[in-house]
């Protein structure tokens, strides 16, 4: 940068710097930087793309110069601070059109761009966010994002049951119990860092109970791998019982996965009630190993991302030695997050 900031300053000794531009590559990760530079040497113009996209390691992103420009050094960019507060969402929109998963680390407009976690910080940001965060989310579009984990402590789960609209004393008894519950169940394989879907599911349970949307009896899974039409094909059965308002139902799908076909399984029990569910798109899939020295046997973590039409997205977690199973309980959380959220949102309408 500081190579493009003297060039850029000895051509704009003889062009004017609203005729003077810059077009940066990202090819070193330092696009933004080299931009920003060539602005303090005096370039009125700058290039870029949003979200950086580009050739080779893509171009200059306008998602992370605008609000640098105008926040960081007082520029005026022709945007305002309304155009700004939709940066997020332009962002997002930009990724969702090109079928990419928006980058959860990216500045200003990530999903953890404002996250926290230990509970002194949270303590401190709750207190006055500015001793954490650089700018406030809302300007930029995003939310502060409370994390919890086995290292919360009560301010974490303070923070977060209040931004999901359970606001508890701090000296209520059954903040050290959700706590505690959080803690044994992290020690099973589960993490609520990243999956708060998930966690809000549970406190709602433990503070005020949820609806009995639907009650599995049984699943059954049946992989087969066999030869159609001189391919090998493998093909996923799910075998299910559920009930649904006391009725039980009885299903079988077919899916290109064992997930695959549980998922079609639930939702053909489940549709005649609740037919949103049409709308509720599986986004992310991602399975750890957490004790690889127990090989396949291994306790393994499900995490799923999910969205509907109202492009609102929530992740949730399943554990277990079978990574079926673990599937299962993260389906089962999306489809009952889901569904809580619809009805309560009927509700406010």
């Amino acid at each position: 940068p500081h190579e493009v900031e003297q060039i850029v300053g000895a051509v704009a000794q003889h062009i004017p710097g609203d005729q003077l531009g810059i077009h940066c590559h990202n090819d070193t990760d330092n696009a933004v930087a080299n931009s920003l530079a060539a602005v303090r040497a005096g370039a009125r113009q700058v290039q870029g793309t949003l979200n950086g996209l580009g050739e080779r390691c893509g171009n200059a992103n306008l998602i992370s110069l605008a609000p640098t420009l105008m926040l960081k050094l007082g520029y005026a960019t022709g945007l305002d601070a309304d155009d700004l507060a939709h940066l997020t969402h332009a962002s997002h929109f930009v990724d969702e059109r090109l079928n990419r998963t928006p980058n959860r680390h990216a500045p200003y407009v990530g999903e953890n761009a404002f996250a926290h976690k230990g509970g002194l910080h949270v303590s401190a940001v709750e207190k006055d966010p500015r001793s954490y965060e650089h700018v406030a989310p809302e300007q930029v579009g995003n939310h502060r994002k409370i994390l919890v984990s086995d290292q919360a402590g009560r301010a974490n789960v303070l923070a977060l049951l209040d931004e999901v609209g359970l606001a508890l004393a701090a000296d209520d008894p059954r903040v050290g119990q959700l706590v505690e519950l959080v803690k044994a169940r992290e020690l099973e394989g589960y993490t609520y860092d990243g999956a708060e879907a998930s966690f809000e599911l549970l406190a709602r349970g433990l503070l005020e109970g949820l609806p009995e949307y639907f009650v599995l009896d049984t699943y059954r899974v049946i992989d087969e791998r066999r030869l159609t039409e001189g391919q090998l094909v493998t093909l996923s059965e799910a075998t299910m019982k559920v009930r649904v308002g006391g009725r039980l139902h009885m299903t079988v799908a077919e899916g290109n996965g064992p997930v695959h076909a549980l998922d079609l399984a639930l939702r053909q029990a489940l549709l005649a009630a609740y037919p949103a569910l049409t709308e509720l798109q599986l986004t992310d899939y991602k399975v750890r190993i957490l004790e690889s020295a127990a090989g396949t046997g291994a306790v393994t973590r499900v995490m799923l991302e999910c969205s509907d039409a109202s492009r609102r997205r929530w992740t949730t977690v399943g554990a277990s030695s079978n990574v079926i199973e673990a599937s299962w309980q993260a389906l089962s959380d999306a489809i009952v997050y889901k569904l809580w959220h619809d009805a309560h949102a009927r509700g406010r309408a």
